[in-house]
Protein backbone atom coordinates (compact mmCIF):
# COMPACT_ATOMS: atom_id res chain seq x y z
CA UNK A 1 0.00 0.00 0.00
CA UNK A 2 2.78 2.42 0.85
CA UNK A 3 4.44 1.83 -2.52
CA UNK A 4 1.13 2.51 -4.39
CA UNK A 5 0.49 5.62 -2.32
CA UNK A 6 3.94 7.05 -2.95
CA UNK A 7 3.79 6.18 -6.65
CA UNK A 8 0.53 7.94 -7.41
CA UNK A 9 1.07 10.91 -5.12
CA UNK A 10 4.35 11.58 -6.94
CA UNK A 11 2.59 11.32 -10.33
CA UNK A 12 -0.16 13.70 -9.19
CA UNK A 13 2.39 16.21 -7.95
CA UNK A 14 4.25 16.01 -11.27
CA UNK A 15 1.11 16.45 -13.44
CA UNK A 16 1.36 19.67 -15.47
CA UNK A 17 -2.21 19.95 -16.77
CA UNK A 18 -5.70 18.47 -16.50
CA UNK A 19 -4.99 15.89 -19.19
CA UNK A 20 -2.10 14.48 -17.14
CA UNK A 21 -4.27 14.45 -14.03
CA UNK A 22 -6.91 12.45 -15.90
CA UNK A 23 -4.30 9.90 -16.97
CA UNK A 24 -3.22 9.40 -13.35
CA UNK A 25 -6.84 9.06 -12.23
CA UNK A 26 -7.56 6.36 -14.80
CA UNK A 27 -4.37 4.48 -13.94
CA UNK A 28 -5.09 4.56 -10.21
CA UNK A 29 -8.84 4.58 -9.52
CA UNK A 30 -10.41 4.16 -12.95
CA UNK A 31 -12.45 1.03 -13.76
CA UNK A 32 -9.26 -0.78 -14.74
CA UNK A 33 -7.00 1.22 -12.43
CA UNK A 34 -4.44 -0.48 -10.20
CA UNK A 35 -6.19 0.35 -6.93
CA UNK A 36 -9.59 -0.64 -8.36
CA UNK A 37 -8.23 -4.02 -9.43
CA UNK A 38 -6.79 -4.63 -5.98
CA UNK A 39 -10.19 -3.85 -4.45
CA UNK A 40 -11.73 -6.54 -6.64
CA UNK A 41 -9.27 -9.05 -5.16
CA UNK A 42 -10.88 -8.60 -1.74
CA UNK A 43 -13.40 -11.28 -2.67
CA UNK A 44 -10.65 -13.87 -2.89
CA UNK A 45 -9.31 -13.12 0.58
CA UNK A 46 -10.23 -14.71 3.89
CA UNK A 47 -12.45 -12.73 6.24
CA UNK A 48 -9.47 -11.95 8.44
CA UNK A 49 -7.44 -10.65 5.48
CA UNK A 50 -10.39 -8.51 4.25
CA UNK A 51 -10.68 -6.87 7.66
CA UNK A 52 -7.14 -5.57 7.24
CA UNK A 53 -6.88 -4.96 3.48
CA UNK A 54 -10.38 -3.48 2.95
CA UNK A 55 -10.06 -0.38 5.18
CA UNK A 56 -6.49 0.18 3.94
CA UNK A 57 -7.56 0.14 0.28
CA UNK A 58 -10.55 2.45 0.92
CA UNK A 59 -8.31 4.88 2.78
CA UNK A 60 -5.80 4.79 -0.09
CA UNK A 61 -8.53 5.38 -2.68
CA UNK A 62 -9.91 8.34 -0.70
CA UNK A 63 -6.44 9.86 -0.30
CA UNK A 64 -5.70 9.52 -4.03
CA UNK A 65 -9.08 11.09 -4.96
CA UNK A 66 -8.47 13.96 -2.53
CA UNK A 67 -5.02 14.55 -4.00
CA UNK A 68 -6.47 14.52 -7.53
CA UNK A 69 -9.14 17.09 -6.58
CA UNK A 70 -6.62 19.34 -4.84
CA UNK A 71 -4.30 19.21 -7.85
CA UNK A 72 -7.17 20.17 -10.19
CA UNK A 73 -7.95 23.20 -8.02
CA UNK A 74 -4.28 24.17 -7.95
CA UNK A 75 -4.00 23.93 -11.74
CA UNK A 76 -7.17 26.02 -12.17
CA UNK A 77 -5.84 28.67 -9.79
CA UNK A 78 -2.53 28.74 -11.63
CA UNK A 79 -4.32 29.15 -14.98
CA UNK A 80 -6.37 32.02 -13.58
CA UNK A 81 -3.25 33.72 -12.22
CA UNK A 82 -1.58 33.39 -15.60
CA UNK A 83 -4.65 34.82 -17.35
CA UNK A 84 -4.89 37.73 -14.93
CA UNK A 85 -1.20 38.45 -15.44
CA UNK A 86 -1.65 38.46 -19.22
CA UNK A 87 -4.97 40.33 -19.36
CA UNK A 88 -4.57 43.70 -17.69
CA UNK A 89 -5.66 47.22 -18.37
CA UNK A 90 -3.71 50.36 -17.73
CA UNK A 91 -6.33 52.52 -16.04
CA UNK A 92 -4.14 55.57 -16.50
CA UNK A 93 -4.71 55.49 -20.27
CA UNK A 94 -7.14 58.10 -21.66
CA UNK A 95 -10.74 56.89 -21.96
CA UNK A 96 -12.61 56.36 -25.20
CA UNK A 97 -14.70 59.28 -26.46
CA UNK A 98 -18.08 59.22 -24.76
CA UNK A 99 -20.87 58.22 -27.12
CA UNK A 100 -24.35 59.53 -26.43
CA UNK A 101 -27.32 57.47 -27.59
CA UNK A 102 -29.88 58.99 -29.94
CA UNK A 103 -33.65 58.76 -30.22
CA UNK A 104 -35.07 57.01 -33.29
CA UNK A 105 -36.96 59.37 -35.65
CA UNK A 106 -40.16 57.31 -35.24
CA UNK A 107 -40.05 57.75 -31.46
CA UNK A 108 -39.31 61.45 -31.81
CA UNK A 109 -42.09 62.13 -34.31
CA UNK A 110 -44.56 60.15 -32.19
CA UNK A 111 -43.69 62.42 -29.25
CA UNK A 112 -44.11 65.48 -31.47
CA UNK A 113 -47.56 64.31 -32.62
CA UNK A 114 -48.67 63.60 -29.06
CA UNK A 115 -47.44 67.01 -27.89
CA UNK A 116 -49.42 68.82 -30.59
CA UNK A 117 -52.67 66.93 -30.01
CA UNK A 118 -52.30 67.13 -26.23
CA UNK A 119 -52.44 70.91 -26.62
CA UNK A 120 -55.79 70.44 -28.40
CA UNK A 121 -57.17 68.33 -25.55
CA UNK A 122 -56.58 64.85 -27.01
CA UNK A 123 -55.49 62.04 -24.72
CA UNK A 124 -53.55 58.93 -25.82
CA UNK A 125 -55.22 55.51 -26.09
CA UNK A 126 -53.58 52.14 -26.71
CA UNK A 127 -54.76 48.67 -27.71
CA UNK A 128 -53.50 45.19 -28.67
CA UNK A 129 -51.53 44.63 -31.86
CA UNK A 130 -53.13 41.19 -32.35
CA UNK A 131 -56.80 41.91 -32.98
CA UNK A 132 -59.98 39.96 -33.51
CA UNK A 133 -61.73 40.02 -36.85
CA UNK A 134 -64.56 41.93 -35.18
CA UNK A 135 -62.54 44.88 -33.89
CA UNK A 136 -60.29 45.13 -36.94
CA UNK A 137 -63.01 44.86 -39.61
CA UNK A 138 -66.66 44.23 -38.62
CA UNK A 139 -66.97 46.91 -35.95
CA UNK A 140 -65.51 49.42 -38.42
CA UNK A 141 -68.18 48.67 -41.03
CA UNK A 142 -65.72 46.90 -43.36
CA UNK A 143 -67.73 44.31 -45.35
CA UNK A 144 -66.62 40.72 -45.84
CA UNK A 145 -65.82 41.24 -49.54
CA UNK A 146 -63.62 44.31 -48.95
CA UNK A 147 -60.09 43.99 -50.46
CA UNK A 148 -58.50 44.92 -47.11
CA UNK A 149 -59.68 41.57 -45.73
CA UNK A 150 -57.89 39.54 -48.42
CA UNK A 151 -54.90 37.44 -47.39
CA UNK A 152 -52.74 39.30 -49.91
CA UNK A 153 -53.17 42.48 -47.83
CA UNK A 154 -53.62 41.24 -44.24
CA UNK A 155 -51.56 39.02 -41.94
CA UNK A 156 -53.90 36.38 -40.52
CA UNK A 157 -52.85 34.17 -37.64
CA UNK A 158 -53.75 30.56 -36.84
CA UNK A 159 -57.32 30.14 -35.61
CA UNK A 160 -58.65 27.88 -32.87
CA UNK A 161 -61.21 25.42 -34.19
CA UNK A 162 -63.97 27.09 -36.18
CA UNK A 163 -63.24 30.59 -34.86
CA UNK A 164 -62.30 33.30 -37.31
CA UNK A 165 -58.53 33.79 -37.21
CA UNK A 166 -57.11 36.82 -35.39
CA UNK A 167 -55.11 39.34 -37.40
CA UNK A 168 -52.14 41.61 -36.93
CA UNK A 169 -54.05 44.89 -36.84
CA UNK A 170 -54.03 46.73 -40.16
CA UNK A 171 -54.71 50.12 -38.52
CA UNK A 172 -55.13 51.56 -35.04
CA UNK A 173 -58.86 52.14 -35.60
CA UNK A 174 -59.74 49.12 -33.36
CA UNK A 175 -58.35 51.18 -30.47
CA UNK A 176 -61.10 53.73 -31.15
CA UNK A 177 -63.79 51.05 -30.81
CA UNK A 178 -62.29 49.65 -27.62
CA UNK A 179 -61.92 53.14 -26.12
CA UNK A 180 -65.52 54.09 -26.96
CA UNK A 181 -66.77 50.83 -25.42
CA UNK A 182 -64.81 51.51 -22.25
CA UNK A 183 -65.26 55.26 -21.78
CA UNK A 184 -68.26 56.21 -23.95
CA UNK A 185 -68.87 59.72 -25.30
CA UNK A 186 -67.88 62.54 -25.36
CA UNK A 187 -64.28 61.63 -26.12
CA UNK A 188 -61.18 63.03 -27.76
CA UNK A 189 -58.26 60.62 -28.24
CA UNK A 190 -55.38 59.74 -30.52
CA UNK A 191 -54.14 56.16 -30.97
CA UNK A 192 -50.50 55.86 -32.06
CA UNK A 193 -48.91 52.46 -32.62
CA UNK A 194 -47.56 49.77 -34.92
CA UNK A 195 -49.74 48.34 -37.69
CA UNK A 196 -49.15 45.57 -40.22
CA UNK A 197 -49.95 45.12 -43.92
CA UNK A 198 -48.53 42.80 -46.58
CA UNK A 199 -46.66 45.41 -48.60
CA UNK A 200 -42.97 46.20 -49.13
CA UNK A 201 -41.24 48.81 -51.28
CA UNK A 202 -39.52 52.20 -50.97
CA UNK A 203 -42.58 53.81 -49.34
CA UNK A 204 -44.25 50.74 -47.77
CA UNK A 205 -43.13 48.16 -45.21
CA UNK A 206 -44.97 45.16 -43.70
CA UNK A 207 -44.83 46.88 -40.30
CA UNK A 208 -45.19 50.63 -39.96
CA UNK A 209 -46.45 53.23 -37.50
CA UNK A 210 -49.71 55.12 -37.56
CA UNK A 211 -51.65 57.55 -35.43
CA UNK A 212 -55.42 57.82 -35.61
CA UNK A 213 -57.56 60.47 -34.04
CA UNK A 214 -61.15 60.40 -32.81
CA UNK A 215 -63.37 63.18 -31.48
CA UNK A 216 -67.00 62.51 -30.52
CA UNK A 217 -69.40 65.14 -29.21
CA UNK A 218 -72.88 66.58 -29.57
CA UNK A 219 -72.21 68.98 -32.44
CA UNK A 220 -68.78 68.16 -33.90
CA UNK A 221 -68.67 68.79 -37.66
CA UNK A 222 -66.38 68.60 -40.69
CA UNK A 223 -65.39 72.20 -39.93
CA UNK A 224 -63.90 71.04 -36.63
CA UNK A 225 -62.05 68.26 -38.46
CA UNK A 226 -60.64 70.69 -41.02
CA UNK A 227 -59.43 73.13 -38.34
CA UNK A 228 -57.87 70.34 -36.27
CA UNK A 229 -55.87 68.91 -39.18
CA UNK A 230 -54.77 72.33 -40.45
CA UNK A 231 -53.55 73.30 -36.97
CA UNK A 232 -51.75 69.99 -36.55
CA UNK A 233 -49.96 70.14 -39.92
CA UNK A 234 -48.90 73.76 -39.41
CA UNK A 235 -47.58 73.03 -35.92
CA UNK A 236 -45.80 69.87 -37.05
CA UNK A 237 -44.08 71.33 -40.12
CA UNK A 238 -43.36 74.62 -38.35
CA UNK A 239 -45.06 76.85 -40.92
CA UNK A 240 -48.53 77.56 -42.20
CA UNK A 241 -49.40 74.68 -44.52
CA UNK A 242 -52.20 74.93 -47.06
CA UNK A 243 -54.45 71.89 -47.26
CA UNK A 244 -56.93 70.54 -49.78
CA UNK A 245 -59.79 68.17 -48.91
CA UNK A 246 -60.91 65.74 -51.63
CA UNK A 247 -64.01 63.59 -51.42
CA UNK A 248 -63.18 59.92 -50.94
CA UNK A 249 -64.66 56.73 -49.51
CA UNK A 250 -63.81 54.80 -46.36
CA UNK A 251 -66.20 52.24 -44.85
CA UNK A 252 -65.87 53.71 -41.36
CA UNK A 253 -66.52 57.39 -42.20
CA UNK A 254 -69.29 59.19 -44.06
CA UNK A 255 -68.65 61.68 -45.58
CA UNK A 256 -64.97 60.85 -46.13
CA UNK A 257 -62.10 62.98 -47.38
CA UNK A 258 -58.47 62.57 -48.28
CA UNK A 259 -56.27 65.49 -47.32
CA UNK A 260 -53.53 66.91 -49.54
CA UNK A 261 -50.85 69.38 -48.47
CA UNK A 262 -49.19 72.06 -50.53
CA UNK A 263 -45.72 71.05 -51.71
CA UNK A 264 -43.07 71.49 -54.35
CA UNK A 265 -40.86 68.89 -56.08
CA UNK A 266 -37.29 69.85 -56.78
CA UNK A 267 -34.44 67.50 -57.80
CA UNK A 268 -36.47 64.52 -56.69
CA UNK A 269 -37.10 66.00 -53.22
CA UNK A 270 -40.40 67.22 -51.83
CA UNK A 271 -40.81 70.30 -49.64
CA UNK A 272 -44.09 70.70 -47.74
CA UNK A 273 -45.69 74.14 -47.40
CA UNK A 274 -44.25 75.61 -50.60
CA UNK A 275 -44.87 75.45 -54.35
CA UNK A 276 -47.88 74.69 -56.51
CA UNK A 277 -48.13 70.90 -56.21
CA UNK A 278 -50.19 68.77 -53.85
CA UNK A 279 -49.32 65.61 -51.90
CA UNK A 280 -51.88 63.24 -50.35
CA UNK A 281 -50.99 62.82 -46.69
CA UNK A 282 -53.92 61.31 -44.73
CA UNK A 283 -57.51 60.07 -44.73
CA UNK A 284 -60.34 61.43 -42.62
CA UNK A 285 -64.09 61.88 -42.30
CA UNK A 286 -67.13 61.90 -40.06
CA UNK A 287 -67.53 58.66 -38.09
CA UNK A 288 -70.08 56.37 -39.75
CA UNK A 289 -73.28 55.90 -37.66
CA UNK A 290 -72.86 52.10 -37.81
CA UNK A 291 -69.39 52.39 -36.27
CA UNK A 292 -70.86 54.39 -33.39
CA UNK A 293 -73.59 51.79 -32.95
CA UNK A 294 -71.06 48.96 -32.92
CA UNK A 295 -69.18 50.77 -30.14
CA UNK A 296 -72.34 51.20 -28.08
CA UNK A 297 -72.83 54.91 -28.88
CA UNK A 298 -76.20 56.34 -29.97
CA UNK A 299 -75.62 57.99 -33.40
CA UNK A 300 -78.80 60.04 -32.97
CA UNK A 301 -77.23 61.79 -30.00
CA UNK A 302 -73.52 61.78 -30.80
CA UNK A 303 -71.36 62.48 -33.85
CA UNK A 304 -67.71 63.15 -34.54
CA UNK A 305 -64.72 62.83 -36.81
CA UNK A 306 -61.79 60.46 -37.25
CA UNK A 307 -58.51 60.59 -39.17
CA UNK A 308 -55.45 58.44 -39.76
CA UNK A 309 -51.87 59.54 -40.44
CA UNK A 310 -48.76 57.50 -41.19
CA UNK A 311 -46.07 58.50 -38.67
CA UNK A 312 -43.29 57.11 -40.86
CA UNK A 313 -44.62 59.07 -43.84
CA UNK A 314 -44.68 62.46 -42.12
CA UNK A 315 -41.26 61.74 -40.56
CA UNK A 316 -39.86 61.19 -44.07
CA UNK A 317 -41.43 64.42 -45.31
CA UNK A 318 -40.24 66.59 -42.44
CA UNK A 319 -36.71 65.27 -42.06
CA UNK A 320 -35.90 64.41 -45.68
CA UNK A 321 -35.58 60.64 -45.25
CA UNK A 322 -35.83 59.11 -48.75
CA UNK A 323 -36.44 55.40 -48.04
CA UNK A 324 -38.95 54.04 -45.53
CA UNK A 325 -37.11 50.69 -45.28
CA UNK A 326 -34.12 52.41 -43.66
CA UNK A 327 -36.24 53.00 -40.53
CA UNK A 328 -35.99 49.28 -39.74
CA UNK A 329 -32.44 48.43 -40.89
CA UNK A 330 -30.85 49.02 -37.44
CA UNK A 331 -27.95 50.85 -39.10
CA UNK A 332 -26.14 52.85 -36.40
CA UNK A 333 -24.65 55.21 -39.00
CA UNK A 334 -28.16 56.05 -40.22
CA UNK A 335 -29.43 56.53 -36.68
CA UNK A 336 -26.52 58.81 -35.74
CA UNK A 337 -27.31 60.91 -38.82
CA UNK A 338 -31.09 61.10 -38.42
CA UNK A 339 -31.42 60.42 -34.67
CA UNK A 340 -32.32 63.02 -32.06
CA UNK A 341 -30.63 63.98 -28.82
CA UNK A 342 -32.00 61.99 -25.91
CA UNK A 343 -32.90 65.17 -24.03
CA UNK A 344 -34.63 66.77 -27.03
CA UNK A 345 -38.17 66.37 -25.68
CA UNK A 346 -40.65 68.05 -28.04
CA UNK A 347 -43.14 70.49 -26.50
CA UNK A 348 -45.21 73.25 -28.05
CA UNK A 349 -43.97 75.93 -25.69
CA UNK A 350 -40.35 74.75 -25.96
CA UNK A 351 -40.52 74.00 -29.66
CA UNK A 352 -40.62 70.83 -31.72
CA UNK A 353 -37.58 69.35 -33.42
CA UNK A 354 -36.54 70.94 -36.68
Amino acid sequence: MDDLKAKYLDQIAAAADEAAIEEVRLAAVGKKGEISLKMRELGKMTPEERQVAGPALNALKDEINSALAAKKVALADAALEARLAGEWLDVTLPTRPRRTGTIHPISQVTEEVMAIFADMGFSVAEGPQIETDWYNFDALNIPGHHPARAEMDTFYMKSKGDERPPVLRTHTSPVQIRTLEKHGAPIRVIAPGRVYRADYDQTHTPMFNQVEGLAIGKDISMANLKWTLEEFLSAYFGKRVKTRFRASHFPFTEPSAEVDVQCKWEDGKVTVGEGDDWLEILGSGMVHPKVLQNAGIDPNEWQGFAFGIGIDRIAMLKYGIPDLRAFFDSDLRWLRHYGFASLDVPTLHGGLSR
